[in-house]
């Protein structure tokens, strides 16, 4: 990063990489446009291209840049975010997508920004993240960094199914639900909220526990203490998968469960909105979900 003067709060960045959507069509100008704004601005390095761009992913991975810019919606600032977070590399989200909840910016507040940012009159939000492993035995065959949630879930049969949950070593409950939630606070206002969980607030660092449309079991959310240890174990004969942040998702065989514990590396948002900017956001889109379409009285959908 270039040198900071006396009066900046935090480095300004110079090599910067545009992490896009690839199938939004106006992302590629944006990012064009982007481009041009930082360069003229004199940063040394600028590039762009979508996620699934192999090449700029090793480049990122391998420490070629100090700021990402996700320009997308909340999906492209989830993976930006896993993989920016293992580098400690700050994500700025502009927003192209319909809810952009994580995002800070519009695409027309860029401009209006971009002194800010080269100044570096900007903080850092550090959220907590989890690592998810898939243990089989007592090996671990897969791990994942977690943003937003890790969820358990029913298969291809429609029908409850039966997991055992664990909080460091100690039985919490055995559910029968069509699945369950582990979620960061980052995703209590995701799925997690959307099946019936609470908001935390960013800055805090536990897990929520929360069951899909539980079935004759416990059915509020937990709220663990920092630095627990979730272990879930399903007990159904039929199908149960798990996915991460909406990723694939990965089958679970017999035996298997799903090792949820706290992961000490943050994923960093630039922020350029004062600290109270959470509570205004979650008003903002609980009065107008932009998710939901514009309805009329009639609940016909107005286009």
């Amino acid at each position: 990063m270039k040198p900071m003067t006396a009066v900046s709060p935090q480095p300004v960045p110079d090599r910067v990489a545009i992490i896009t959507h690839p199938a939004l069509a106006a992302a590629p100008a944006e990012a064009e446009r982007i481009s041009a704004s930082l360069r003229q601005a004199g940063l040394g390095c600028v590039l762009w291209g979508p996620y699934s761009d192999q090449k700029l992913r090793q480049r990122v991975a391998s420490g070629g840049f100090d700021l990402l810019i996700a320009l997308g919606g909340d999906g492209t600032m989830l993976r930006t975010g896993h993989l920016a977070a293992p580098l400690g590399i700050p994500v700025l989200g502009v927003n192209l997508g319909r809810f952009g909840f994580l995002m800070e910016l519009q695409p027309e507040q860029w401009d209006e920004r971009l002194p800010d940012l080269l100044a570096g009159r900007y903080w850092l939000e550090e959220r907590m993240l989890l690592t998810a492993g898939h243990v089989r035995g007592e090996e671990w065959i897969g791990r994942w960094d977690v943003i937003n949630d890790v969820v358990v879930t029913r298969g291809q049969y429609v029908r409850p199914i039966g997991l055992e949950v664990r909080v460091d070593g100690q039985l919490l409950a055995r559910y029968v639900a069509d699945g369950l939630i582990a979620a960061t606070p980052t995703g209590s206002s995701a799925y997690a909220l959307a099946a019936g969980g609470p908001i935390l607030p960013p800055e805090l660092r536990n897990i929520l526990i929360v069951p899909v449309a539980p079935h004759l079991s416990l059915d509020r959310a937990v709220i663990l203490s920092e630095g627990a240890s979730v272990s879930i174990q399903p007990f159904s004969e039929h199908e149960v998968v798990f996915s991460v942040d909406g990723q694939a998702a990965v089958h679970l065989q017999p035996g298997d469960r799903v090792q949820v514990v706290h992961n000490p590396a943050s994923v960093r948002f630039v922020r350029f909105q004062d600290r109270g900017y959470f509570y205004r956001n979650i008003t903002k889109y609980m009065e107008q979900n932009p998710a939901a379409g514009d309805f009329n009285d009639s609940g016909n959908a107005n286009h």
